[in-house]
């Protein structure tokens, strides 16, 4: 069998561009069981609701949907488990100096594999405040306004 090559993007967290400011990402392994890995090849996942915690030393993934798989038996893994996440010492106790300072959390954003790996994005980010969400939603539609009036500019113009 070959072995697999590149990156296969299981699961997106696009809501948590909205509700957090991200200040800084990081890869981290996952720990999985067999079922779990069958399930995620299938591209199912959802990382809505996901964070992730440092307990002794130890980064955790909690409340990461993860269905079961459908051709599993009594073997099946539970759905939301917390799962063991991978990461250098250095890189451990600087989430962690950084998530003690206050109003900062890791967030999974997105669920991939990198070369047959099963692999997850965490960010360190802060909390929007509602004024913050309107503010980009606004910038966001005020550049595609804009956007669109070159385009139709350029259209006319030719």
């Amino acid at each position: 069998m070959p072995k697999e090559r590149g990156e296969k993007v299981v699961a997106t967290n696009r809501k948590a561009r909205h509700d957090f400011l991200i200040e800084d990402t990081v890869e981290a392994g996952m720990v999985l069981r067999g079922t779990e890995v069958k399930s995620l090849r299938q591209g199912r996942a959802s990382l809505v609701d996901g964070y992730a915690f440092i307990e002794n030393g130890e980064v955790w993934l909690d409340n990461v949907h993860i269905p079961e798989y459908f051709n599993g038996t009594w073997t099946n893994h539970a759905t939301r488990r917390t799962r063991k996440l991978l990461l250098h010492k250095q890189e451990i106790t600087k989430l962690w100096h950084k998530t003690r300072e206050g109003g900062y959390t890791l967030i999974p954003l997105k669920l991939y594999f990198n070369d047959g790996k099963a692999k997850v994005e965490l960010a360190l980010a802060k909390g929007k405040k509602e004024y913050d969400k309107r503010q980009t939603l606004r910038e966001r539609q005020d550049k595609r306004e804009a956007s669109r009036a070159m385009a139709m500019r350029n259209r006319l113009g030719e």
